[in-house]
């Protein structure tokens, strides 16, 4: 299973560490990891992946709630999809 995990939101210290731990802590392993400040605005692109096949939808709520108590808005979708996204 390949994801893509993206995260914005309101720069602060402490984001890189958080997100990071809730994708160990989900199983999941990150493959490539990118991330910037814009003015005070944080952006996060990981692509992370598992050996193991992951349900979407729990990971995608369990993303969710957690970004809450961070105030970011985390998002996961299948590279597969994210993939067909972008290509013609």
């Amino acid at each position: 299973m390949k994801a893509i995990i993206t995260v914005v939101g309101k720069d602060r210290t402490g984001i890189v560490a958080g997100v990071s731990s809730k994708i160990a802590e989900l199983g999941l392993n990150i493959d490539d990891i990118s991330q910037t400040v814009l003015d005070e605005f944080f952006t996060m692109m990981a692509v992370v992946s598992s050996e193991e096949k992951k349900d979407f939808t729990e990971l995608r709520h369990e993303f969710e709630a957690f970004g809450n108590t961070l105030n970011v808005k985390i998002n996961i979708q299948s590279a597969a999809i994210f993939d067909a996204m972008y290509n013609i």
